[in-house]
Protein backbone atom coordinates (compact mmCIF):
# COMPACT_ATOMS: atom_id res chain seq x y z
CA UNK A 1 0.00 0.00 0.00
CA UNK A 2 1.17 3.49 -0.37
CA UNK A 3 -0.07 6.82 -0.10
CA UNK A 4 -1.24 8.66 -3.10
CA UNK A 5 -2.68 11.78 -2.77
CA UNK A 6 -3.73 14.26 0.60
CA UNK A 7 -5.71 16.33 0.71
CA UNK A 8 -6.17 19.68 3.58
CA UNK A 9 -8.66 21.71 4.73
CA UNK A 10 -8.30 24.16 7.41
CA UNK A 11 -11.73 25.03 8.91
CA UNK A 12 -13.52 27.05 11.54
CA UNK A 13 -15.82 24.55 13.70
CA UNK A 14 -18.64 27.13 14.86
CA UNK A 15 -18.78 26.87 19.05
CA UNK A 16 -22.40 26.65 21.03
CA UNK A 17 -20.87 29.13 23.08
CA UNK A 18 -17.30 31.11 23.19
CA UNK A 19 -14.66 28.96 25.20
CA UNK A 20 -12.77 30.68 27.49
CA UNK A 21 -9.12 30.20 28.92
CA UNK A 22 -6.79 32.06 30.68
CA UNK A 23 -4.87 33.06 27.94
CA UNK A 24 -7.49 33.74 25.02
CA UNK A 25 -11.14 33.85 23.91
CA UNK A 26 -12.40 31.18 21.03
CA UNK A 27 -15.35 32.21 19.22
CA UNK A 28 -15.01 29.20 16.74
CA UNK A 29 -11.96 26.18 16.47
CA UNK A 30 -9.44 26.95 13.83
CA UNK A 31 -8.34 22.81 12.97
CA UNK A 32 -6.77 21.44 9.55
CA UNK A 33 -8.45 18.37 8.51
CA UNK A 34 -5.88 15.66 6.44
CA UNK A 35 -7.76 13.20 4.17
CA UNK A 36 -5.03 10.83 3.10
CA UNK A 37 -5.79 9.05 -0.22
CA UNK A 38 -3.94 5.29 -0.74
CA UNK A 39 -3.57 3.38 -3.89
CA UNK A 40 -5.91 0.39 -2.54
CA UNK A 41 -8.26 2.50 -2.16
CA UNK A 42 -8.60 3.34 1.64
CA UNK A 43 -8.97 6.76 3.08
CA UNK A 44 -8.15 7.80 6.55
CA UNK A 45 -8.87 11.36 8.39
CA UNK A 46 -6.72 13.00 10.44
CA UNK A 47 -7.21 16.48 12.34
CA UNK A 48 -4.40 18.97 14.17
CA UNK A 49 -5.30 21.88 16.07
CA UNK A 50 -3.12 24.19 16.96
CA UNK A 51 -2.35 26.45 20.44
CA UNK A 52 0.47 28.84 19.97
CA UNK A 53 0.23 29.12 23.98
CA UNK A 54 1.40 25.00 24.18
CA UNK A 55 3.57 24.11 21.05
CA UNK A 56 3.97 27.23 19.60
CA UNK A 57 1.89 26.53 16.20
CA UNK A 58 -0.50 28.53 14.66
CA UNK A 59 -3.52 27.44 12.45
CA UNK A 60 -1.79 28.85 9.30
CA UNK A 61 1.81 27.44 10.19
CA UNK A 62 0.07 23.77 10.76
CA UNK A 63 -1.46 24.48 7.27
CA UNK A 64 2.05 25.92 5.76
CA UNK A 65 4.04 22.33 7.27
CA UNK A 66 1.95 19.87 6.31
CA UNK A 67 1.20 21.39 2.85
CA UNK A 68 5.05 22.25 2.39
CA UNK A 69 6.99 19.65 4.28
CA UNK A 70 5.25 16.56 6.04
CA UNK A 71 2.74 16.06 2.98
CA UNK A 72 5.55 16.19 0.27
CA UNK A 73 7.73 13.60 2.18
CA UNK A 74 5.10 10.75 2.80
CA UNK A 75 3.37 10.65 -0.34
CA UNK A 76 4.34 6.81 -2.27
CA UNK A 77 5.34 6.10 1.25
CA UNK A 78 3.19 2.78 3.27
CA UNK A 79 1.39 4.23 6.04
CA UNK A 80 1.34 1.26 8.05
CA UNK A 81 4.51 1.67 8.46
CA UNK A 82 3.89 3.99 11.28
CA UNK A 83 7.24 4.11 12.96
CA UNK A 84 9.11 5.02 9.63
CA UNK A 85 6.41 7.60 9.04
CA UNK A 86 7.33 9.10 11.92
CA UNK A 87 11.07 9.17 11.32
CA UNK A 88 10.39 10.51 7.86
CA UNK A 89 8.56 13.49 9.60
CA UNK A 90 11.13 14.09 12.21
CA UNK A 91 13.92 13.97 9.65
CA UNK A 92 12.06 16.96 8.00
CA UNK A 93 10.98 19.27 10.46
CA UNK A 94 12.26 19.64 13.95
CA UNK A 95 8.91 20.22 16.01
CA UNK A 96 5.56 21.00 14.57
CA UNK A 97 3.87 18.07 16.92
CA UNK A 98 0.46 19.21 15.52
CA UNK A 99 1.04 18.76 12.39
CA UNK A 100 2.61 15.66 12.75
CA UNK A 101 -0.83 14.93 14.69
CA UNK A 102 -2.70 14.92 12.15
CA UNK A 103 -0.69 12.96 9.59
CA UNK A 104 -0.42 10.00 12.25
CA UNK A 105 -4.31 9.91 13.00
CA UNK A 106 -5.09 9.39 9.39
CA UNK A 107 -2.32 6.67 8.82
CA UNK A 108 -3.97 4.73 11.76
CA UNK A 109 -6.79 5.45 10.30
CA UNK A 110 -6.00 3.62 7.24
CA UNK A 111 -4.18 0.75 9.21
CA UNK A 112 -7.35 -0.01 11.30
CA UNK A 113 -9.44 -0.16 8.44
CA UNK A 114 -7.14 -2.34 6.23
CA UNK A 115 -6.92 -4.74 9.22
CA UNK A 116 -10.76 -4.12 9.84
CA UNK A 117 -9.76 -3.99 13.76
CA UNK A 118 -10.26 -0.47 15.87
CA UNK A 119 -7.69 1.58 16.48
CA UNK A 120 -7.59 -0.07 20.15
CA UNK A 121 -7.20 -3.13 19.22
CA UNK A 122 -4.16 -1.87 17.21
CA UNK A 123 -2.30 -0.52 20.44
CA UNK A 124 -3.07 -3.05 22.86
CA UNK A 125 -6.34 -3.76 22.68
CA UNK A 126 -9.46 -2.66 24.72
CA UNK A 127 -8.77 -2.26 28.52
CA UNK A 128 -11.58 0.43 29.62
CA UNK A 129 -15.58 -0.30 28.63
CA UNK A 130 -17.08 3.03 29.19
CA UNK A 131 -14.83 6.46 30.15
CA UNK A 132 -17.09 9.08 32.44
CA UNK A 133 -17.41 12.68 30.65
CA UNK A 134 -16.09 15.71 32.29
CA UNK A 135 -17.94 19.04 31.73
CA UNK A 136 -15.48 21.84 31.13
CA UNK A 137 -16.72 25.12 32.71
CA UNK A 138 -15.46 27.76 30.60
CA UNK A 139 -14.16 30.68 32.69
CA UNK A 140 -17.18 33.03 33.70
CA UNK A 141 -18.18 35.23 36.59
CA UNK A 142 -18.11 32.93 39.99
CA UNK A 143 -22.35 32.90 40.12
CA UNK A 144 -22.33 31.98 36.18
CA UNK A 145 -19.70 29.27 36.36
CA UNK A 146 -22.00 27.59 39.71
CA UNK A 147 -25.15 28.34 37.69
CA UNK A 148 -24.11 25.97 34.43
CA UNK A 149 -21.93 23.28 37.00
CA UNK A 150 -25.34 23.26 38.88
CA UNK A 151 -27.57 23.10 35.54
CA UNK A 152 -25.00 19.90 34.23
CA UNK A 153 -25.61 18.39 37.17
CA UNK A 154 -29.61 17.54 36.44
CA UNK A 155 -28.28 16.42 33.24
CA UNK A 156 -26.61 13.68 34.84
CA UNK A 157 -22.86 14.97 35.15
CA UNK A 158 -20.59 13.77 37.80
CA UNK A 159 -17.62 15.60 37.32
CA UNK A 160 -16.04 19.25 36.61
CA UNK A 161 -13.18 20.79 35.38
CA UNK A 162 -13.08 24.13 35.42
CA UNK A 163 -11.19 26.80 34.03
CA UNK A 164 -9.53 29.55 35.84
CA UNK A 165 -5.93 31.42 35.97
CA UNK A 166 -7.24 35.32 35.30
CA UNK A 167 -7.19 36.71 38.83
CA UNK A 168 -6.74 34.26 41.54
CA UNK A 169 -8.82 36.32 44.06
CA UNK A 170 -11.73 35.18 41.50
CA UNK A 171 -10.59 32.25 41.10
CA UNK A 172 -11.12 31.06 44.50
CA UNK A 173 -14.13 32.67 44.42
CA UNK A 174 -15.25 30.55 41.65
CA UNK A 175 -13.93 27.14 42.69
CA UNK A 176 -15.74 27.98 45.90
CA UNK A 177 -19.07 28.83 44.34
CA UNK A 178 -19.09 25.55 42.20
CA UNK A 179 -18.25 23.64 44.93
CA UNK A 180 -21.06 24.94 47.07
CA UNK A 181 -23.46 24.85 44.86
CA UNK A 182 -23.02 21.30 43.88
CA UNK A 183 -22.26 19.54 46.72
CA UNK A 184 -19.39 17.50 48.12
CA UNK A 185 -20.45 14.22 45.83
CA UNK A 186 -19.52 15.68 42.39
CA UNK A 187 -15.86 15.86 41.43
CA UNK A 188 -13.89 19.37 40.59
CA UNK A 189 -10.79 19.30 38.54
CA UNK A 190 -9.35 23.15 38.41
CA UNK A 191 -7.40 24.20 35.10
CA UNK A 192 -5.32 26.54 35.64
CA UNK A 193 -3.73 27.07 32.00
CA UNK A 194 -0.35 28.40 33.56
CA UNK A 195 -2.43 31.39 35.29
CA UNK A 196 -1.06 31.83 38.43
CA UNK A 197 2.30 31.98 37.08
CA UNK A 198 4.72 30.84 39.82
CA UNK A 199 4.55 28.78 43.18
CA UNK A 200 4.46 30.95 45.56
CA UNK A 201 1.09 32.64 44.13
CA UNK A 202 -0.02 28.57 43.64
CA UNK A 203 0.59 28.08 46.93
CA UNK A 204 -1.21 30.98 48.80
CA UNK A 205 -4.39 30.43 46.19
CA UNK A 206 -4.00 26.51 47.07
CA UNK A 207 -4.39 26.75 50.64
CA UNK A 208 -7.49 28.91 50.82
CA UNK A 209 -8.43 25.80 48.30
CA UNK A 210 -8.08 22.85 51.19
CA UNK A 211 -11.65 22.42 52.12
CA UNK A 212 -12.82 22.30 48.66
CA UNK A 213 -12.36 18.92 47.96
CA UNK A 214 -10.24 19.06 44.36
CA UNK A 215 -9.37 15.58 42.69
CA UNK A 216 -6.14 17.78 40.97
CA UNK A 217 -5.08 21.33 40.18
CA UNK A 218 -3.75 21.26 36.59
CA UNK A 219 -0.65 23.55 35.77
CA UNK A 220 -1.16 26.61 37.92
CA UNK A 221 2.84 27.50 36.94
CA UNK A 222 4.17 28.31 33.68
CA UNK A 223 4.68 25.07 31.18
CA UNK A 224 8.45 25.05 31.52
CA UNK A 225 8.52 25.29 35.77
CA UNK A 226 9.25 21.94 36.11
CA UNK A 227 10.79 23.05 39.84
CA UNK A 228 7.80 25.24 40.44
CA UNK A 229 5.91 22.52 40.37
CA UNK A 230 8.24 20.39 42.30
CA UNK A 231 7.89 23.26 45.48
CA UNK A 232 4.12 22.87 45.15
CA UNK A 233 3.81 19.61 45.65
CA UNK A 234 6.12 19.09 48.29
CA UNK A 235 3.80 22.17 50.20
CA UNK A 236 0.46 21.32 49.38
CA UNK A 237 -1.68 17.95 49.70
CA UNK A 238 -3.95 18.69 47.08
CA UNK A 239 -3.21 16.81 43.39
CA UNK A 240 -1.13 18.34 41.09
CA UNK A 241 -1.44 17.56 37.25
CA UNK A 242 1.14 19.11 34.81
CA UNK A 243 -0.88 19.61 31.21
CA UNK A 244 1.75 22.46 28.93
CA UNK A 245 5.16 21.23 31.04
CA UNK A 246 4.63 17.83 29.61
CA UNK A 247 5.25 17.36 25.04
CA UNK A 248 7.34 14.61 24.90
CA UNK A 249 9.32 11.71 26.35
CA UNK A 250 11.72 14.50 27.85
CA UNK A 251 9.98 15.98 30.02
CA UNK A 252 7.91 13.03 30.73
CA UNK A 253 11.48 11.95 32.00
CA UNK A 254 11.94 15.04 34.36
CA UNK A 255 8.62 14.62 35.89
CA UNK A 256 9.17 11.17 36.51
CA UNK A 257 12.82 12.11 38.37
CA UNK A 258 11.51 15.07 40.16
CA UNK A 259 8.56 13.66 41.14
CA UNK A 260 6.86 16.88 39.99
CA UNK A 261 3.44 15.66 39.91
CA UNK A 262 0.87 13.54 40.48
CA UNK A 263 -0.95 12.36 37.24
CA UNK A 264 0.18 14.55 33.82
CA UNK A 265 -2.41 14.89 30.92
CA UNK A 266 -1.02 13.23 27.87
CA UNK A 267 -2.30 15.31 24.29
CA UNK A 268 -1.95 14.12 21.15
CA UNK A 269 -1.50 17.50 19.66
CA UNK A 270 1.51 18.24 21.81
CA UNK A 271 3.42 14.66 21.46
CA UNK A 272 2.56 14.28 17.56
CA UNK A 273 0.09 12.06 17.63
CA UNK A 274 -1.20 8.31 18.86
CA UNK A 275 2.06 6.54 18.27
CA UNK A 276 3.94 8.70 20.34
CA UNK A 277 0.81 8.86 22.85
CA UNK A 278 0.81 5.72 23.36
CA UNK A 279 4.66 5.50 24.03
CA UNK A 280 4.32 8.09 26.79
CA UNK A 281 1.36 6.14 28.70
CA UNK A 282 3.95 3.50 28.47
CA UNK A 283 6.48 5.80 30.41
CA UNK A 284 4.70 6.75 32.96
CA UNK A 285 3.16 3.28 33.51
CA UNK A 286 6.84 2.31 34.37
CA UNK A 287 7.14 4.95 36.93
CA UNK A 288 3.80 4.31 38.15
CA UNK A 289 2.04 8.01 37.11
CA UNK A 290 -1.03 7.90 36.47
CA UNK A 291 -2.50 10.08 33.15
CA UNK A 292 -5.50 11.45 31.66
CA UNK A 293 -5.75 11.95 27.52
CA UNK A 294 -6.86 15.50 27.19
CA UNK A 295 -7.47 17.37 24.17
CA UNK A 296 -7.18 20.81 22.17
CA UNK A 297 -10.82 21.00 21.59
CA UNK A 298 -10.72 18.60 18.72
CA UNK A 299 -13.87 17.40 16.17
CA UNK A 300 -14.94 14.09 16.06
CA UNK A 301 -11.99 13.11 14.44
CA UNK A 302 -9.14 14.50 17.07
CA UNK A 303 -11.34 13.44 19.74
CA UNK A 304 -11.78 9.95 18.26
CA UNK A 305 -8.02 9.27 18.10
CA UNK A 306 -7.85 10.36 22.08
CA UNK A 307 -10.46 8.07 23.07
CA UNK A 308 -8.72 5.13 21.03
CA UNK A 309 -5.39 5.88 23.20
CA UNK A 310 -7.53 6.53 26.28
CA UNK A 311 -9.43 2.93 25.87
CA UNK A 312 -6.44 0.92 25.25
CA UNK A 313 -3.89 1.95 28.32
CA UNK A 314 -4.80 0.87 32.47
CA UNK A 315 -2.65 3.64 33.34
CA UNK A 316 -5.10 6.68 31.86
CA UNK A 317 -7.80 6.51 34.37
CA UNK A 318 -9.58 9.61 32.65
CA UNK A 319 -10.58 11.88 29.90
CA UNK A 320 -11.56 15.34 28.70
CA UNK A 321 -12.15 14.97 25.10
CA UNK A 322 -15.70 16.94 24.88
CA UNK A 323 -15.02 19.27 21.78
CA UNK A 324 -17.71 17.31 19.92
CA UNK A 325 -20.29 18.41 22.75
CA UNK A 326 -19.14 22.17 21.96
CA UNK A 327 -19.26 22.62 18.32
CA UNK A 328 -22.94 23.68 16.69
CA UNK A 329 -21.43 21.90 13.95
CA UNK A 330 -19.36 18.98 13.34
CA UNK A 331 -17.57 16.84 10.54
CA UNK A 332 -17.70 13.49 12.10
CA UNK A 333 -20.45 11.53 14.07
CA UNK A 334 -18.70 10.54 17.45
CA UNK A 335 -21.30 9.30 19.62
CA UNK A 336 -21.33 10.28 23.58
CA UNK A 337 -23.86 8.67 25.80
CA UNK A 338 -23.62 11.55 28.35
CA UNK A 339 -22.35 11.39 30.85
CA UNK A 340 -20.24 8.86 29.72
CA UNK A 341 -18.11 7.72 26.22
CA UNK A 342 -18.10 4.42 24.92
CA UNK A 343 -16.11 2.93 21.78
CA UNK A 344 -17.85 1.19 19.18
CA UNK A 345 -16.16 -1.55 17.37
CA UNK A 346 -15.93 -0.10 13.98
CA UNK A 347 -12.59 -0.32 12.04
CA UNK A 348 -10.18 2.88 11.97
CA UNK A 349 -11.29 5.78 14.30
CA UNK A 350 -14.96 4.62 13.70
CA UNK A 351 -16.05 7.91 12.34
CA UNK A 352 -17.98 8.48 9.26
CA UNK A 353 -16.52 11.85 8.31
CA UNK A 354 -19.27 14.23 6.43
CA UNK A 355 -17.24 15.86 3.46
CA UNK A 356 -20.02 17.91 2.64
CA UNK A 357 -19.51 19.81 5.95
CA UNK A 358 -15.75 19.75 5.50
CA UNK A 359 -16.59 21.53 2.67
CA UNK A 360 -19.26 24.06 4.10
CA UNK A 361 -16.44 25.08 7.31
CA UNK A 362 -13.26 25.30 4.74
CA UNK A 363 -11.55 28.98 4.81
CA UNK A 364 -8.99 27.23 2.20
CA UNK A 365 -7.62 23.83 0.80
CA UNK A 366 -5.11 22.14 -1.00
CA UNK A 367 -4.42 18.76 -2.11
CA UNK A 368 -1.31 17.19 -2.84
CA UNK A 369 -0.34 13.62 -4.59
CA UNK A 370 1.93 11.56 -6.30
CA UNK A 371 3.09 13.03 -9.88
CA UNK A 372 2.40 10.56 -12.96
CA UNK A 373 5.37 8.53 -13.60
CA UNK A 374 6.72 9.25 -16.82
CA UNK A 375 6.32 6.43 -19.15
Amino acid sequence: MKITAIDLYAIHLPLHVPFVVSYHSYDYMPSVIVKIETDEGIVGYGEGVADEHVTGESWEGVYHILKNTLAPVILGKNPMEIEKIHELMNQSIYGAPTAKAAIDIACFDIIGKKLQQPIYQLIGGRYHDEFPITHVLSIAEPEAMAFEAESMVEKGYRSFKMKVGTNVGIDIERIKAVRSRVGAEIAIRVDVNQGWKNSATTLAALNQLQDCQLDWVEQPVVADDIDGMVEIKSKTVIPLMIDEGLKGSREMLEIIQKRAADKVNIKLMKCGGIYPAVKLAHQAELAGLECQVGSMVESSIGSAAGFHVAFSKKIITSVELTGPLKFSKDVGDLHYDVPFIRLTDQPGLGVTVNEKMVEELTVFQDRICLKEEVL
